[in-house]
Formats: structure tokens, C-alpha cells, sequence
């Protein structure tokens, strides 16, 4: 009887919102995930893919290269943490190489047969998590 009553007070208790980041966090996210786009020397279509954007859709990659801040999407924000992380894990794999880390990712791959972000345009956001996982393990070898 109390497992039951332990099971109705946890079912009833509601669940903690998703804390999108703040107006500020956002414009600094905005302009981190430019400036690595800048880096990386992703073409336009390449950039939004890679933010899940419509190829078409250079107004918002202009708003936030201006300052404004990235849009209350979970998903988006997802993005960029998953790209930031793909940033970090390259120059950790490759700490005294800068441009070669910073070419990785425009530079065909054998491993997927396509460079790394011809996986984040072709699968998306699972081609992005796919991307990030192959470098975290690397990373930990």
C-alpha cells in the first residue's frame, strides 16, 4: 500500500521545465556559433543545416552574425551545444594544429565517407549527435 501511494505522490509532483537559456546566453551563443562557422568555412547552406534552418533562410544566419539572439528552441539550442561540443572535442584531438582542426570538418572523411558536415547536411540532427560521438570517443582513446 505505500508503494502505491509513494507511486501516485511522484506521478502528481510536476515535472521541472526546460530552462531555455536567457536573452544575453543566447546572444553570446549566437555569436560563438558564427564566429566557429567563420572558422570552419562553412558555406551558408552548410551553416543552416547544421542549425536545422532552411537553406533559403539567410535572414536569421544575418540576425544573429549582427548580434541578435539565437530563437527559444530547444532543438536549436541543442545545435549549437552539440556543434560547441564538436569544436571543443577538435581541438583537443588536435592541440597543435588549430587550421587543421578547424578544417576538419569541411575535409572528406573516410571514415563516413563524406566530409563530416556532408553528415550534418544529409542526417541532420542525428548526423550532428553522429559527428560529436565519433569525436568524444577519439577523444577518450
Amino acid at each position: 500500500m505505500e508503494k502505491t501511494m509513494h507511486a501516485q505522490t511522484q506521478s502528481e509532483t510536476p515535472r521541472p521545465r526546460v530552462h531555455l537559456a536567457s536573452r544575453p546566453e543566447r546572444q553570446s551563443l549566437a555569436k560563438m556559433v558564427i564566429r566557429l562557422f567563420d572558422h570552419w568555412g562553412l558555406t551558408t547552406a552548410d551553416r543552416a543545416a547544421a542549425l536545422g534552418l532552411s537553406e533559403t533562410n539567410r535572414a536569421t544566419l544575418s540576425n544573429y552574425r549582427k548580434g541578435e539572439p539565437l530563437g527559444e528552441s530547444r532543438d536549436l539550442i541543442e545545435r549549437v551545444g552539440h556543434l560547441l561540443g564538436i569544436h571543443k572535442s577538435l581541438r583537443i584531438i588536435f592541440p597543435h594544429d588549430r587550421d587543421l582542426a578547424y578544417r576538419w570538418m569541411t575535409t572528406p572523411n573516410a571514415r563516413f565517407g563524406m566530409s563530416p558536415i556532408g553528415v550534418v547536411r544529409q542526417y541532420g540532427f542525428e548526423g550532428l549527435i553522429s559527428i560529436r560521438r565519433y569525436l568524444d570517443f577519439e577523444r577518450g582513446r
